[in-house]
């Protein structure tokens, strides 16, 4: 059965929630310890861990769930045309530039903009408003997510080519019991897969990094500080 056209089920206008998942090439372990090659890539997981973290101060995309497995990636994404929407040009400027900066710092993070460098995004209507829509658009957020972790190591094993499939595969998620159980779906995945014993071991997992703030909010006896430290706790407080 051939598959169904991204463009049918993803609304550039709408607020959509999504499943979506990007194996390595060949199902490859080229973000855990490969069997065949008996190489250890796990390191990479915190790759992808980190690049969700930046892109969820970019893009106009929530960021609901993920799991970084050895061979394959899940996340649990919404959409936020509306929010994007509501960004000043100056805004949706700076945050393309964020993404694809002219010039880097040597940390390899974007440099801060001059005037006439924002201003050359800027003085494009029509360029203006496809970043705009992009910046809400679930193919430029796996985009976004993927190539650069695939460029990352390329550079670090001297290789070229692929290293995720060709193509990420993408569930839409159409009521709130649909999320719900993807998202138990995702965060358990690792212990489906016999890789963790619990959700407190499963690393680089959305329910991991949330247990911990949950665990670290205890020691808060005043609720709405307990409440403050939930939503913005260092592990999951970039998370929707």
């Amino acid at each position: 059965m051939p598959r169904v056209n991204r463009r049918e089920i993803v609304a550039d206008s709408e607020i959509q929630v999504f499943h979506a998942i990007n194996r390595c090439v060949r199902r490859t372990h080229l973000c855990g310890k490969d069997r065949r090659t008996r190489k250890d890539y796990s390191h990479r997981k915190e790759w992808v861990r980190e690049r969700l973290e930046f892109l969820a101060g970019v893009f106009g995309v929530d960021i609901l769930g993920f799991a970084v497995m050895s061979n394959h990636l899940h996340v649990v994404v919404r959409t936020r045309p509306d929010v994007v929407k509501a960004w000043s040009d100056e805004d949706v400027a700076r945050r393309w530039w964020r993404l694809f900066p002219k010039r880097k710092n040597k940390d390899q993070s974007a440099a801060e903009p001059t005037q006439e460098e924002l201003n050359h995004i800027l003085n494009s209507p029509a360029g203006m408003l496809e970043k705009r829509r992009r910046l809400s658009n679930l193919s430029w957020f796996m985009k976004c997510l993927c190539e650069p972790i695939a460029k990352r190591a390329n550079k670090e094993e001297k290789l070229t080519g692929h290293f995720w499939e060709s193509r990420f595969k993408a569930q839409p998620l159409l009521d709130e019991m649909a999320i719900a159980a993807c998202m138990a779906y995702v965060d358990l995945n690792p212990v489906r897969a016999g890789a963790a014993e619990s959700p407190e071991t499963s690393e680089f997992t959305s329910i991991q990094e949330r247990i911990k703030d949950r665990q670290a909010a205890k020691d808060v006896r005043n609720a709405d500080a307990q409440r403050e430290k939930l939503e913005h706790g260092p592990h999951a407080g970039w998370l929707a």
